[in-house]
């Protein structure tokens, strides 16, 4: 292993991560529209409590870690630079919307992909184009102009803005946090008598604090040539995208190896359960539609900074301010577009 470049053990990193958290979507059933949509309309909250017991893990994991010295919060994107609570929350909007007329996010889409699902596939291309077209693409220096990113001078997280800075302070609130979130999960009968939903959960939860930890030591032993990142499925598409049409010009990275265990979870696990059907979209309009959600994914995470998965869960791990913030834009947006497609705006 010490003999492998740098990149390519990033990729590693990554593809064990991602193929954990796409069999937690198969067999556990861990998604974020879903979630949604079961809660909202399906009178089944399960799905969404589950979220709280992978972020409970997540979050406890992370900052146990962080106070040993083997995860570094503020070399993390989500700490690095200094918030911006409007492009949290217009870009949450926008992706939370995408995401409900897409029927689905990236990370969801990329698991339906895995288990044959062709229409996920143009979600997945289109999503990766438009996210590189508001971060380096003709929509860069309007994004860029309306929401600038400034270098963090200090923490961007919660327990600095609490005045408790430090591990012991940052560990003090991830104990008190994740509590809370778990709490939540466990009271809920139905989630607790479901132990395979509950130890995807976890798995998913372990998943994001594994990419952390190992890229945290990956990015001291590479002197700062490979960057801390978790699970987040905007940016990192596109970034995969480019890798497979040029891969002799640039080399393997993090975000191929996330994006690839993901499907290659998600096939086994559609496998495993008997899930896996090829699918393809036969209705023009569903299609446009789903494009249409997708684009507005691409720019949306990128404007966050962050996805459902990207500042929802691994950035929500670190506990910076803009996780929380993002993650409830995306519930409202997604709120608003399942709502339309299913009532329109007119008055029930």
């Amino acid at each position: 292993m010490e003999g492998l470049p740098f990149g390519v053990l990033a990729a590693l990193i990554g593809l064990a991560g991602g193929i954990v958290l796409g069999l937690a979507a198969r067999l556990g059933d861990f998604c974020t529209l879903a979630a949604l949509e079961t809660a909202l309309y399906g009178g089944d909250q399960r799905r969404l409590r589950l979220w709280g017991l992978v972020l409970a893990t997540a979050i406890l994991g992370t900052h146990l870690l962080a106070a040993a010295g083997l995860v570094d919060l503020g070399g993390t994107i989500y700490h690095q630079m200094v918030w911006n609570p409007w492009a949290s929350v217009l870009g949450g909007l926008v992706f939370g919307y995408g995401m409900a007329l897409a029927g689905n996010c990236g990370f969801g889409a990329l698991v339906r992909f895995g288990g044959g699902d062709l229409r996920s596939m143009v979600i997945v291309v289109v999503m990766g184009i438009f996210a590189f077209i508001a971060l380096s693409g003709p929509l860069a220096p309007l994004r860029i102009a309306l929401f600038p990113q400034v270098e963090a001078a200090g923490p961007q997280g919660i327990a600095a803005s609490l005045g408790l800075a430090g591990a012991a302070g940052s560990l003090l609130v991830a104990l008190a946090v994740s509590l809370a979130l778990g709490a939540w999960a466990l009271l809920h009968e139905p989630l607790r008598r479901n132990r395979r939903m509950i130890a995807w959960g976890v798995a998913a939860g372990l998943a994001v604090v594994w990419c952390l930890a190992a890229t945290s030591w990956l990015n001291h032993a590479s002197f700062g040539a490979v960057g801390i990142e978790g699970p987040s499925f905007t940016a990192p598409i596109g970034r995969t995208l480019i890798f497979l049409m040029t891969s002799t010009a640039g080399g393997i990275t993090f975000s191929v190896g996330s994006i690839t265990g993901v499907i290659l979870g998600a096939l086994a696990g559609s496998m495993i359960r008997g899930l896996f059907r090829w699918e393809a979209c036969e209705d023009p309009r569903e299609l446009g539609r789903q494009v249409s959600g997708a684009a507005l994914m691409g720019v949306g995470g990128v404007v966050a900074v962050g996805c459902s998965i990207g500042q929802g869960v691994t950035g929500f791990a670190t506990l910076a301010w803009s996780s929380p913030v993002t993650l409830a834009a995306i519930v409202v947006g997604a709120a608003v577009g399942l709502r339309q497609l299913i009532h329109g705006f007119q008055p029930e």
